[in-house]
Parts: C-alpha cells; structure tokens; sequence
C-alpha cells in the first residue's frame, strides 16, 4: 500500500506499517494519526518519541511494561502510580497502544503478545 506524505509516495503493509523505516517522518506520523482518527498532542509525541530511541539503543520495540516502568517515574513525570500512567496511555490511544505508537513511530509492527 502507498501513502502520499507530502509530495513522496510511502510504501507501507495493509495496517499502515512502514516498509523501509527510513522513509519515517514526522509528517509520516502525522498522515497515518489523521487516517487512524488521533490527533496527536505534546504527549504522543514524547511517547513517539521514546519509542523511537528506545528502538535505536535496544534495536527492539519497547513492551508496555517497560514504556510504563520507564515514563511512569521518570524525573519530571506526573506520574508516581504505574497504574495511574497506564490508564493515561490507554487515554492516548484506546484500542492498542503499543501497536499504534509502533505505527506512528515507523518501527515493525509488534509481536502479538506485547
């Protein structure tokens, strides 16, 4: 499937998944939020954000456990209760919040059991 993002066709899988991660952008980002019905704010970011590097130093994807272990206590986050950030995750994306930011930050698509 192609995705126009700008004036560049981008290849991706049926569900939205890039082909060749080098061809992400934050307008790549951008185009498939808008087609998945999510309008992204300073907090999807941070999480594409993490995503993304945690992807470059681990060469994996994060799991939900670690995104919350990490994020949820990080110095600065409002955030004490894992809990309580894991609810906020689910607020950001409702139905599948680790294959959406696997989506929106151009990673592979994530196993089933993550």
């Amino acid at each position: 499937m192609k995705i126009q993002v700008d004036e560049k066709m981008i290849d991706t899988d049926e569900q939205g998944f890039l082909c060749n991660m080098s061809d992400w952008s934050k307008e790549f980002a951008e185009e498939i939020a808008r087609r998945d019905g999510i309008e992204l704010f300073v907090d999807h970011w941070e999480l594409i954000g993490y995503f993304r590097d945690y992807h470059d130093e681990n060469q994996r994807n994060p799991t939900m456990h670690s995104m919350v272990r990490t994020l949820g206590k990080s110095k600065g986050s409002r955030f004490h209760d894992q809990k309580a950030y894991e609810k906020h995750i689910y607020d950001l994306f409702p139905t599948d919040p680790i294959h959406e930011l696997c989506k929106l930050a151009g990673l592979p698509m994530p196993p089933p059991d993550t």
